[in-house]
């Protein structure tokens, strides 16, 4: 990859942490505001009926499976600025080939090439 490839490469890995960060606040913001009712005793912000409450309970569960999947993602994004910033980006973790502009674009942080992906996804299933 050359050094205008790199670039943009990076930009959009940057891009993506932002995105990342505020889906984050948005996920602390909604476990804050609920840990803060309660706390409170504050039953008003709660529906009465049992299902409701098993509502609020399951949107507070797939909150907390979103945010730990974006934190696996910036992770992944991190190492990924690693190695833009070291010249290793876009380069396959299992074959060493090129991972593919077409591919880098749709997921900047792809550590496997398209080849190597399906060939790990046929492994685990």
């Amino acid at each position: 990859m050359n050094k205008k490839d790199l670039k943009h490469f990076r930009e959009r890995l940057l891009d993506e942490l932002d995105k990342i960060a505020t889906s984050l606040d948005r996920f602390e913001r909604n476990a804050r505001e609920s840990s803060q009712r309660d706390s409170s005793g504050d039953l008003s912000a709660y529906a009465t009926h049992s299902a409701d409450l098993g509502t609020d309970a399951m949107e507070r569960e797939k909150d907390m499976m979103l945010a730990s999947r974006e934190s696996r993602t910036v992770l992944l994004i991190r190492e990924a600025l690693r190695k833009n910033d070291a010249g290793s980006y876009g380069d396959c973790e299992e074959c060493s080939g090129p991972i593919g502009a077409k591919r880098l674009e749709l997921i900047p942080y792809a550590q496997l090439c398209t080849r190597c992906q399906v060939k790990a996804e046929r492994n685990t299933h």
